[in-house]
């Protein structure tokens, strides 16, 4: 075991969240995880259908013993009915970990609450981590700029933002942004965090539902090969390079509206190409340390390997350093 606030506060053996992937945070890699002595949570918005939330709830139960939690994300289309079902179905189905995303749980918080789940809100910027602290959640998970998915507007690295926002709540943090192994980890926790958070690693895992073909152009994919997408409609997301995404680039620089973007940024497209392989449409969330990732191998190795790592990384430091 890895021991911080983060494995005391949910019951898992080492610190390492694996980032909530649209369509692809399923039953499988969520059980797989958990029993490997991490976190995940299953991506609700995957799921539009409540019962088929349920329903996946259900099945990582099946799956597994060990705790595991679910995301609710508060973007758009989500409304306050939807966010609020889909809260009563992961306390109704004995969830005790949610993890919310995007905008402020501030209007859930009650509600959270009195489910008795712990709360991890997740955010890209210093104002909002505070603002998550001072509503009282139990643990803040920051993004840096460098990762996949959404790291906001001012994309702020993580060697920067995470002792930011360190130093301005009381609350554990959990840090993303460019991390995927043990070195990474250690830095991280070096840098104040009680644990991590790496989504983009755990795609390149056999337990990933995404289509193979897929996986390996996540493998192919060098360091400079993601961009931000959609930040002419202030929500930038952080993709693999492809020729779909340059299209969304071109769009969003000659001035195309969401109506007209929308075609191309359908997160049903992407859906497609992760189950079908059709690499060549959608747009594929990827942080910067996609560059990092060589290999596909099982969660419960990757894990291992995370923690072997870590631990050689603090013997060296250990041996650098001497009290006088």
């Amino acid at each position: 075991m890895l021991k911080t606030m983060m494995t005391e506060m949910f019951g898992i053996d080492y610190p390492i969240q694996c980032g909530t992937l649209q369509w692809l945070s399923r039953a499988e890699l969520v059980a797989a995880v958990a029993n490997s002595g991490g976190l995940a949570c299953i991506a609700a918005a995957s799921f539009p259908k409540n019962g088929d939330l349920a329903k996946e709830i259900a099945r990582t139960k099946e799956l597994t013993n060990r705790p595991f939690g679910v995301n609710i994300s508060l973007f758009p289309p989500a409304t306050p009915e939807i966010i609020k079902e889909q809260i009563r179905i992961v306390i109704d189905m004995g969830i005790h970990i949610i993890e919310t995303s995007g905008r402020s749980p501030e209007p859930y918080r009650n509600m959270i609450i009195d489910g008795g789940m712990a709360h991890i809100h997740k955010c890209a910027r210093v104002k909002d981590a505070i603002k998550a602290d001072t509503l009282g959640v139990d643990a803040i998970s920051i993004v840096g700029g460098e990762c996949g998915g959404h790291p906001g507007m001012a994309a702020i690295s993580s060697m920067v933002l995470i002792p930011l926002v360190v130093d301005s709540v009381r609350k554990p943090i959990i840090a993303g942004g460019g991390i995927c192994d043990g070195k990474s980890m250690m830095a991280a926790l070096a840098l104040g965090a009680v644990g991590v958070n790496m989504g983009t690693r755990f795609i390149a895992t056999h337990e990933c539902m995404a289509n193979e073909r897929v996986k390996q152009c996540y493998l192919d994919a060098s360091e400079t090969e993601t961009c931000l997408v959609m930040e002419s409609l202030m929500n930038p997301g952080r993709v693999l390079r492809t020729q779909w995404a340059e299209k969304v680039l071109k769009m969003e620089e000659n001035g195309s509206t969401l109506e007209e973007l929308y075609p191309m940024i359908s997160g049903q497209i992407t859906l497609r190409g992760f189950s079908e392989g059709l690499f060549e449409e959608g747009l594929y969330p990827a942080g910067q340390v996609v560059g990092r990732i060589r290999d596909i191998v099982s969660v419960s190795d990757l894990i291992k390997r995370i923690v072997n790592e870590a631990l050689e990384v603090k013997d060296r430091l250990d041996s650098l350093f001497h009290r006088v």
